[in-house]
């Protein structure tokens, strides 16, 4: 069986913060947010906006796009670091809203590559034969654990939520490869202490140029492909120059990279299907076109996926 993703969806909140809003609460600049991020604005949900809000509507909208109803989605996933609270999780109160009375759920923790983990999670069971229809959600309200008085983390940070639904797709279509993997050793360097996330800018930024690139290649390799047949890449948004880097590696010219963290931000699990549903709305992915996703996050996690776009 041929497994892929089936349906798009995505939201973001209305409100835009810009860099030029943060020069006035904190000592930054634009230019210097700029040049070494490649952030211009981002989206903050307003205070009575939960994550599960943000959830239940890109869900909607995946669903929307499949032609599926609610009735017929065998389990829904959400992968998110900033649930409305410990329990019950995001993926039950999204179930109840959506009428998904069929489904099975249940919420995951991988940070920024949780989207990664939630989608292939989904493929197993749709390639058993268990469910014939899985939601993912990748969603954080990251503003609510941002400390807007540290300006190295306070830049990076947006809310949003992208969705899919994973189901069989026509032959030779689909998820082709995939990477998914860990070190925990790390997981010193990217953190929640108390009510704020902290990071160590430096390792993270190491890492992520290093297992970016490994992992984008390792999946094109198994899926008996060449770089050269590559199309396009959604690498997860959270810093412009560890993306370039990732494009570099895979000689891709720049019109092949998705670049939504310049009016988006970093999103976390939610920036890679944010970005695929804004590239597919501007016809930059096809129908065919081989595309790479790849991600990294806290734990430390990482994933990557391969697959030929369509149903």
């Amino acid at each position: 069986m041929s497994v892929g993703i089936i349906g798009l969806g995505r939201y973001v909140p209305e409100r835009v913060v810009t860099n030029f809003d943060l020069e006035k609460i904190m000592d930054t600049t634009d230019e210097w947010i700029r040049t070494r991020t490649g952030i211009e604005e981002r989206r903050i949900a307003d205070d009575d906006v939960n994550t599960s809000d943000m959830a239940y509507e890109a869900a909607k909208d995946a669903l929307r796009d499949s032609g599926i109803e609610a009735h017929q989605i065998g389990l829904i996933i959400v992968a998110t670091v900033t649930p409305d609270q410990p329990f019950p999780s995001v993926s039950t109160m999204i179930q109840d809203k959506l009428g998904a009375k069929n489904a099975a759920a249940m919420d995951i923790s991988a940070a920024c590559a949780g989207f990664m983990y939630g989608v292939i999670t989904a493929k197993q069971f749709v390639e058993s034969g268990t469910y014939p229809y899985v939601l993912v959600v990748g969603v954080e309200k990251l503003s609510k654990i941002t400390n807007y008085d540290d300006r190295n983390t306070a830049v990076l940070f947006g809310d949003g939520a992208g969705a899919v639904v994973v189901g069989q797709v026509s032959e030779g279509r689909g998820i082709l490869s995939f990477e998914l993997g860990a070190d925990g050793s790390g997981g010193k360097h990217l953190v929640q202490n108390g009510p704020f996330l902290e990071m160590n800018g430096r390792e993270v930024f190491k890492f992520a140029v290093r297992q970016m690139g490994e992992s984008a290649e390792n999946v094109i390799a198994k899926a008996g492909l060449s770089k050269d047949e590559v199309d396009f890449l959604v690498p997860h948004q959270a810093n412009i120059r560890i993306m370039e880097s990732s494009r570099i590696r895979l000689g891709l010219p720049e019109e092949k990279m998705s670049t939504t963290i310049k009016q988006f931000g970093n999103t976390s699990a939610a920036s890679i299907p944010i970005a695929l549903k804004e590239e597919v709305l501007a016809g930059k992915v096809k129908d065919d076109d081989v595309v790479v996703l790849v991600g990294f996050g806290g734990g430390l996690t990482w994933g990557a996926i391969c697959l030929k776009w369509g149903k």
